[in-house]
């Protein structure tokens, strides 16, 4: 599964790991993603749709068909 949102975009951040001595590693910084499954009213079905935890209120507050239609617009697939 990749570290990607469907809906916001959200995909991973790279960065520094700083030590009490000031050496520098690189690192990820990962959003927080979650699978999660939908009923789609419109078409009669589930989807399921890989969200961060952003996403997931954003398709709370806006609600599954509006989400999907972004998705559909940013050509991703549901």
């Amino acid at each position: 599964m990749s570290a990607r949102c469907q809906l916001t975009g959200a995909e991973p951040r790279f960065g520094n790991t700083v030590s009490h001595s000031h050496r520098r590693s690189r690192r990820r910084f990962n959003p927080n993603i979650q699978r999660r499954r939908y009923w789609l009213p419109s078409e009669g079905r589930h989807v399921r749709l890989t969200l961060s935890a952003k996403g997931i209120k954003t398709l709370d507050a806006i609600g599954i068909e509006k989400a999907v239609a972004r998705i559909r617009a940013r050509g991703g697939k549901v």
